[in-house]
């Protein structure tokens, strides 16, 4: 059973399609790069496969159903959509509390999280204190807290300095290494290249090509030609 299925997903706002007819499958142990340019989708199919936003038409599947009807969700999915999405006047620490406590995972688990994401020295500063970058690991440390089989992450290497994206690359193959998935919705194509095993490319909304990155070319420049190339022909 794959552990991410959209079938034939579509997401209309009034007069404007979002999403249209988009398919595409991760199976586990890999980390999959969802690319497209701006505007092209991926933040809705990603809302979508999180339960966050309904379909107008198709399905997202996750480990088989819907998300919203996954027991126990925390521990099977961790996600990511916005790193602002805290509360300022709260320490990094008091932050994972709060959303440990409303997930039912033990307040232990609290300390494990800081230190997997290098935040254990900045837990008790208050959180709207934090750089782009730290507000991204305080983003992941929240999205690792239930020991998810699923990472779901939009742009989580903006704001991070090198030292940083090299941290959250070796994370994240190392999470897949151990039997994890992850879908990484970026703009960064060089990272992607280093990191994923596969890449899901859309732009307005539809599918443009579903395919591991050893189909597309082993040079570091293919993933970024083979983007540039599939999405200007669609808008040309």
């Amino acid at each position: 059973m794959a552990v991410v299925s959209a079938v034939g997903l579509t997401k209309r706002f009034g007069d404007l399609t979002a999403v249209s007819d988009l398919s595409f499958e991760l199976e586990a142990g890999s980390v999959t790069g969802f690319l497209g340019p701006n505007g092209a989708g991926k933040t809705t199919t990603l809302r979508m496969l999180l339960g966050l936003a309904r379909p107008t038409r198709g399905q997202a599947l996750v480990f088989g159903r819907p998300f919203t009807e996954l027991e126990h969700p925390a521990a099977r999915v961790g996600a990511v959509l916005e790193a602002s999405d805290l509360h300022p006047g709260r320490t990094g620490r008091d932050h994972l509390r709060v959303l440990a406590r409303a997930a039912g995972v033990p307040q232990s688990r609290v300390d494990e999280v800081l230190a997997l994401v290098d935040l254990t020295g900045a837990a008790e500063r208050r959180a709207g204190g934090y750089s782009l970058g730290m507000r991204q690991r305080l983003g992941l440390a929240a999205a690792l807290l239930g020991a998810p089989e699923l990472l779901v992450l939009d742009e989580p290497a903006n704001g991070l300095d090198p030292e940083g994206v090299r941290w959250l690359r070796d994370s994240l193959r190392a999470f897949a290494m151990q039997g994890g998935t992850v879908l990484v919705s970026s703009h960064h194509l060089a990272e992607v290249a280093q990191t994923a095993d596969r890449v899901v490319i859309i732009d307005r909304g539809r599918l443009v090509v579903e395919s591991t990155l050893e189909e597309l070319g082993t040079e570091p420049s293919s993933l970024e030609n083979a983007f540039l190339e599939l999405t200007s022909e669609r808008a040309s």
